[in-house]
């Protein structure tokens, strides 16, 4: 499933395509994805003027100027791709099959945005703007690990007497908003915090390294254009390259990275969820 680097690549593709766009023709060619697509759907969404692209977590929000906001969520296979009149932009379709086009969205500059997805693992939803941060998607979430509400005396407060894995508590949307495993992993690696320590247990002064590399690990994964794995893409069709980048996620049994470690990647299995690190290098 894509994570928030992922999810942060596919919203500035879109960006310069959507915002200040007006939504001329919207095409629904079935009733659902996930979930049931919302009631006169179409009706809601066209002649409107998409504000701006923002992103919570691992949705997409796009607020309009009739007081709603556009949310979709990618699931493991949606993708969006753009079609543009404009010369020099791209049209990628990423070897997407049209059968599985869902949601296409026409704009009045001559822009179509298709919304592609297999599986029917995402969703999407119109929702009052105003309603956004009580709504049960966003209400309970903790802060953007890339924003300002993340910092060491939050994630302390959050860790506070805690007896679960610093993993697990990590994974959890209530500590800290979009981080996945990969990401997880490989930021315990950097920070050599042993993915099962006791949340509760950490000092303050590692907490802070912790969130200092939790911070430098996204950004490099933006930059690199996320982590493609199976069939993610991106919206111009292109792969991310940050799973290049990767020092433990999918490494098992491989030399650990750190220089002067003598460990061996591991594997284990928390929350459901595969944990990849270094048992010499990570305590």
């Amino acid at each position: 499933m894509p994570e928030l680097p992922e999810v942060e690549t596919v919203r500035r593709g879109l960006e310069p395509h959507l915002t200040g766009a007006r939504l001329v023709r919207v095409v629904q060619n079935r009733p659902d994805l996930r979930f049931p697509l919302p009631t006169h759907f179409i009706e809601r969404l066209t002649g409107a003027r998409v504000e701006r692209l923002d992103r919570r977590a691992k949705y997409l929000l796009a607020p309009l100027d009739t007081g709603e906001t556009l949310v979709a969520h990618l699931g493991m296979t949606g993708r969006f791709t753009i079609e543009s009149q404009m010369p020099g932009d791209f049209h990628h379709a990423a070897g997407a099959d049209p059968k599985h086009t869902h949601v296409v969205l026409h704009t009045e500059s001559g822009t179509t945005v298709s919304y592609n997805d297999a599986r029917r693992f995402g969703f999407m939803d119109l929702i009052a703007t105003t309603a956004l941060t009580g709504h049960p998607w966003f209400a309970s979430m903790g802060p953007e690990p890339l924003g300002p509400g993340f910092n060491t005396a939050q994630l302390a407060g959050a860790l506070k007497g805690r007896k679960q894995s610093i993993k697990v508590l990590l994974l959890d949307q209530r500590t800290v908003a979009g981080l996945g495993n990969i990401y997880v992993c490989e930021a315990l690696n950097r920070a050599g915090v042993d993915p099962r320590k006791e949340g509760g247990q950490i000092s303050r002064a590692r907490l802070a390294v912790l969130v200092d590399v939790i911070r430098e690990v996204l950004a490099e994964a933006v930059e690199a254009g996320g982590s493609t794995l199976r069939d993610y893409r991106s919206a111009d069709g292109a792969l991310g390259y940050f799973q290049h980048r990767f020092r433990v996620y999918g490494r098992e049994e491989a030399p650990c990275p750190r220089q002067g470690c003598s460990g061996v990647i591991q594997r284990i299995v928390q929350g459901g969820r595969s944990t990849f690190f270094c048992p010499r290098c990570q305590r």
